[in-house]
């Protein structure tokens, strides 16, 4: 009884919460607008906005309410939690917005201040590895689709919430290095493509596997006319279809950058145009 009582709650407080973040993100951005018109676009309000979006439509919406009687459901959040919502959050450049939506004095006291030094510069060096971001996102994604953590979350409103909070936080530190990379780089495409690996070999174990993986969905059948097993082969294509795009489509177009990059900067590519005959 009191585990559906605090599931009851939850889309209360999601619904509250991110209301509030929308609300100060506006009022932060148009705090920051006033003094620097460039340093946000409105096309990263937008990102930003469509982000907080996403994460109501997974955890906030009457979809929610759904994924406990169908695994794609479940897939389906936890694809707009860390694949969709984290990034267009951070293009939205969230912690400078944020930041001027507090009272002026304590903006200026937190920049100029030995707690912007500290208590933020030492968190900003930590996520700014690489490997750290990586192993977080891909840990998070392996460890929460184990059968018996899975089971937890799936039988626990408290840790079915946990659940979708490690799944935002994980999301936004694995894009963390892509989004705020100053320049397109290899070892931003590598990181795209080796992000792939695990995502699709729990895919394609959901895809190909002969029984249910997660035995709470056998309850479930019939829901929608698919058995458990069609269900779960139907949440493992969608992880796979959705990974490949969103993470290899980036990966791809950051390579051909470079290589565009390049060969302009090749001699012999500049020895080529010299050699085009002049049209008149």
């Amino acid at each position: 009884m009191e585990n559906a009582a605090f599931a009851s709650v939850i889309p209360v407080a999601a619904n509250l919460t991110l209301g509030c973040v929308t609300v100060f993100y506006l009022l932060g951005w148009l705090r920051l607008r006033a003094m620097f018109p460039q340093l946000v676009s409105p096309a990263r309000v937008v990102a930003f906005l469509t982000g907080i979006l996403f994460v109501w439509v997974a955890i906030g919406s009457p979809l929610s309410a759904l994924d406990h009687y169908l695994l794609s459901i479940h897939m389906i959040q936890h694809l707009l939690l860390m694949s969709a919502a984290a990034p267009l959050i951070l293009l939205g450049k969230p912690d400078s917005v944020l930041l001027h939506a507090l009272p002026r004095p304590y903006v200026s006291r937190v920049v100029s201040s030995r707690f912007e030094r500290t208590w933020i510069a030492w968190p900003r060096t930590i996520i700014s590895s690489a490997v750290f971001c990586w192993f977080a996102g891909t840990i998070t994604v392996i460890a929460w689709h184990i059968p018996a953590v899975f089971a937890l979350g799936h039988h626990s409103a408290w840790w079915h919430e946990i659940e979708h909070a490690t799944f935002v936080l994980a999301g936004l530190l694995f894009w963390w290095p892509v989004i705020r990379a100053q320049d397109p780089r290899w070892s931003v495409s590598l990181y795209l493509f080796l992000a792939t690996l695990p995502c699709d070999a729990l895919a394609a174990y959901l895809v190909f596997c002969e029984h249910v993986v997660y035995r709470p969905y056998l309850a479930s059948r019939g829901l929608l006319n698919l058995s458990p097993l069609e269900d779960q082969q139907w949440a493992g294509a969608l992880m796979w279809v959705a990974v490949t795009f969103i993470y290899v489509v980036p990966a791809v177009a950051i390579t051909v950058r470079l290589l565009s990059v390049a060969d302009r900067q090749n001699p012999a590519f500049d020895a080529g145009l010299d050699q085009v005959p002049e049209t008149t």
